[in-house]
């Protein structure tokens, strides 16, 4: 039997993809085994998001092969996708496929162990449909990602995945209900509903069905107790969405929003289509209609032009919006986008303070938070045991640890919070409830 492993690099759509290569290779006889561990083939699952996550996927590649100088290294996904012709050049990897060859890869490396033979990689921006994969079972985690969609066609002026992930594909309703069905029976109860741009989900479609539609006929399916969403566009909030969203009871209350600046004038480079003053109304409506609404969001610090009076007012905007936690990305020039070419780069030093700066603001924001939570009743799914310590999160995603010798994976319990820490709570026995 041979054996395999894989990296994952990335966002949950890799996430996903990789749920479904690993079915792929077990369902033809493979065994899984650590990335850690000597393997015959290993599959590197590779993001270009930025400059570093190059830079990793090329490290991962390079050291698999130091584990079992005769293994298959295989490199897949975005980076692979856009980069095939400098990692071609890299002799430690044997076979580069793009994101469409996701869904034959079993074919395509034992083709290149029988036959030495490489594939070219699919134009993805020609692709029309969406890549179905099947009914995705697989997880090693105790919530199962759900990819409902492929694609964006936004084209923010920084980013590169619209060149690696093509158009806008949604994916059929019936595949990703059937799919939630079945992994609802495997006893997972909650899913995490993720695609490159997801309030882009149904425009494809002929037949009016969006978004909205698609999670008020997840909320009926039995066994699922929680549905989460992934990283959202801010316009997709308006009165009517969140009115239906509010009916659903298996909705979680964390949204993350991708704001990026707090800047009108940094946004409008950035190519983002809405302004502070919308994104303002959006953060006031979700947490009018949902009491424990958790906000998280994504913000780039050293965009071009971005001046010190242009930062001042992102962190002014930050600073009154609160955010639960916000990722702070810094500006990283991405060959063959409009960013990568505009006047007033920033400098790096500037842009290290900047992020220093933000990530002190979150991490206060996140302890005031969960400093709210001291002596309250929360309901926690626990995923993981570390260190004698049982891991889980709320429904709107806070951290809980408790402190037990019981196995607590998968259950959702009624525990009080009794201690905040910048990370996490740490709850215990109060009266202690199994919901589920």
């Amino acid at each position: 039997m041979k054996t395999v492993a894989f990296i994952t690099l990335g966002c949950k759509v890799n996430q996903y993809e990789t749920n479904a290569m690993t079915q792929q290779f077990i369902e033809k006889g493979y065994e899984v085994v650590d990335h850690t561990k000597k393997a015959d083939i290993y599959i590197v699952n590779t993001c270009t998001v930025t400059n570093m996550s190059d830079r990793k996927s090329r490290q991962m590649l390079r050291r698999v092969k130091e584990l079992n100088k005769e293994a298959i290294v295989v490199a897949c996904g975005c980076y692979a996708q856009v980069a095939k012709e400098e990692l071609k050049k890299i002799e430690e990897i044997n076979l580069v496929l793009g994101n469409n060859e996701k869904k034959n890869i079993v074919e395509y490396v034992e083709t290149y162990i029988h036959h030495q033979t490489l594939n070219e990689i699919e134009d993805v921006m020609n692709q029309k449909e969406f890549v179905e994969f099947g009914d995705i079972t697989f997880t090693e985690k105790t919530r199962a990602v759900i990819k409902i969609q492929d694609g964006c066609d936004r084209f923010c002026s920084y980013c590169i995945i619209p060149y690696a992930r093509g158009r806008v594909r949604s994916r059929k309703p019936e595949h990703i209900l059937s799919e939630i069905q079945k992994i609802a029976k495997e006893g997972i109860k909650e899913v995490v509903i993720t695609g490159i741009h997801i309030a882009s989900y149904g425009k494809d479609f002929k037949q009016e069905y969006r978004l909205i539609d698609l999670l008020e006929e997840m909320n009926e399916i039995e066994g699922i107790e929680r549905i989460r969403l992934g990283s959202i566009e801010p316009l997709l909030i308006t009165e009517e969405f969140v009115s239906r969203l509010e009916k659903l009871s298996k909705i979680c209350h964390q949204f993350h929003l991708s704001l990026q600046s707090g800047c009108n004038e940094t946004l409008k480079r950035m190519n983002r289509r809405y302004t502070t003053e919308q994104f303002r109304k959006i953060t006031k409506l979700l947490r009018k209609t949902f009491e424990d609404a958790i906000l998280t969001t994504d913000i780039i610090v050293g965009f071009p032009g971005e001046s010190e009076e242009e930062f001042e007012r992102t962190y002014a905007f930050l600073s009154e919006i609160k955010f639960y936690k916000m990722h702070v990305f810094k500006y990283s020039p991405r060959k063959g986008t409009k960013a990568s070419i505009m006047p007033n780069q920033i400098d790096g030093n500037q842009k290290e303070e900047r992020s220093r700066r933000l990530i002190e603001l979150s991490n206060k924001n996140e302890k005031a938070y969960n400093e709210q939570y001291i002596g309250k009743e929360v309901e926690v799914l626990f995923e993981e045991e570390k260190n004698g310590m049982w891991q889980g999160h709320t429904k709107n995603y806070i951290l809980a640890h408790y402190k037990t010798e019981e196995n607590m994976e998968n259950k959702i319990i009624k525990l009080k919070c009794e201690k905040a820490e910048q990370e996490y709570i740490i709850v215990n026995y109060d009266k202690m409830e199994k919901i589920f």
